[in-house]
């Protein structure tokens, strides 16, 4: 929210907060929580980061969708055979995505190429 946002707008705000159940489970955003030092008693406080995480979540998903599709188009347009319509979401495809928002992803030691 901005800071030149009225306090009718924060109120709706927190009323159609009551109404929304996040895809995350509140109690596992509660746990992530408690894990970084974050305590808080205010349940629109949790609601409004299981809020956060799931528009990052479904960003991120987005993100990597429109990469696989580019690679599958890619990919047709390279290979003269029978071509193949499924979308398979790789995970060069979430690193890619998870990149634009400042997030590296390293394969761990001991795992192939």
């Amino acid at each position: 929210m901005a800071q030149d946002d009225s306090p009718e707008q924060v109120e709706q705000f927190l009323q159609q907060l009551d109404k929304f159940h996040p895809t995350l489970p509140e109690s596992v955003t509660e746990y992530h929580l408690r894990k970084s030092g974050f305590h808080t008693t205010d349940p629109r406080a949790v609601k409004t980061v299981s809020l956060a995480a799931q528009k990052l979540l479904a960003d991120l998903a987005h993100d990597a969708l429109q990469y696989a599709k580019m690679r599958t188009a890619q990919a047709k347009k390279g290979s003269g055979g029978k071509q193949d319509n499924r979308l398979i979401l790789t995970t060069q495809d979430l690193t890619w995505a998870l990149k634009n928002y400042g997030v590296s992803v390293h394969k761990p030691e001991g795992l192939g190429p």
